[in-house]
């Protein structure tokens, strides 16, 4: 029974932050060269994204030995109950203030060898990892800019297991954690036609974790002035431990987003 709680444990915490991957947090993925401006001289970006990674790294909840996971993103995707993400930004000439949102909640349920102590294990895991960030455009012109940027980014992983039937039935433990990091980088983009674009960024940063990182690049292509579309490769990294909760993972793998310009 240990191993297999330890087991249940260990995939749905560990593979939770793969979609925010998808999520956790991305800088968000906006061209914003060419776009139009409204009356007020304001622009605004709204990004959907999905992020198809896998994840590797250790973890450890509930009191339980430190383990070490290695899912790819087929594995994460059988256990997704439900998963949401998106990235915006607003833009001012030079000023600029992003953010990005996503959750996502995996379950997975098992019957034990014996039955004795429980007849069968639900568990389930749920991560947000939330980003608000500003920025200031050191080098701009019609091809593109490059920005420097600061923010926060909040994370909160939650992994609740619960037995049924058998001894233990009705009794369920849930083990969490929720932290704060500041991040600092860069992010820009950089038109080669004016429907085709390179876009990305870097940032890195510490706080409630001992490191904090997330790069990505990506191809764009921009249908109008309303519409774009983005493919690239996405990694990100968190390094937290904080009294026995374990969470040192790197998430890695393709993203596809489709960018609103108003």
């Amino acid at each position: 029974m240990t191993a297999f709680l330890l087991r249940a444990a260990v995939l749905c915490a560990g593979l939770v932050a793969s979609s925010p991957a998808w999520a956790a947090d991305p800088t968000p993925l906006t061209p914003d060269a060419k776009v139009v401006e409204s009356p007020s001289g304001w622009t605004f970006t709204v990004a959907p994204y999905f992020w198809m990674a896998g994840i590797s790294g250790d973890i450890a909840q509930f009191g339980l030995p430190e383990v070490h996971i290695d899912s790819d993103f087929d594995d994460i995707l059988q256990n997704l109950d439900f998963a949401f993400m998106a990235a915006g930004e607003a833009r001012y000439d030079r000023f600029s203030i992003f953010g990005d949102i996503i959750y996502t909640k995996l379950g997975a349920d098992a019957n034990t060898p014996l039955g004795i102590l429980a007849d069968s294990v639900d568990v389930t895991s749920k991560t947000f990892a939330g980003l608000l960030g500003v920025g200031y455009s050191v080098l701009e012109d019609q091809s593109g800019h490059l920005d420097v940027v600061g923010g926060i980014r909040v994370w909160s992983v939650d992994t609740n297991i619960s037995f049924n039937g058998g001894i233990l039935g009705g009794v369920e433990q849930d083990d969490s954690a929720t932290w704060v990091d500041g991040l600092v980088g860069v992010r820009g983009n950089y038109f080669f036609t004016p429907e085709i674009y390179l876009t990305g960024w870097g940032l890195v940063g510490a706080g409630g974790a001992d490191l904090d990182w997330d790069v990505a690049l990506a191809l764009g292509y921009k249908f109008t002035d309303t519409i774009s579309a983005v493919a690239g490769y996405r990694a990100l990294g968190v390094d937290y431990d904080n009294d026995g909760f374990v969470f040192d993972v790197v998430e890695q793998g393709p993203i596809l987003g489709v960018v609103i310009h108003f």
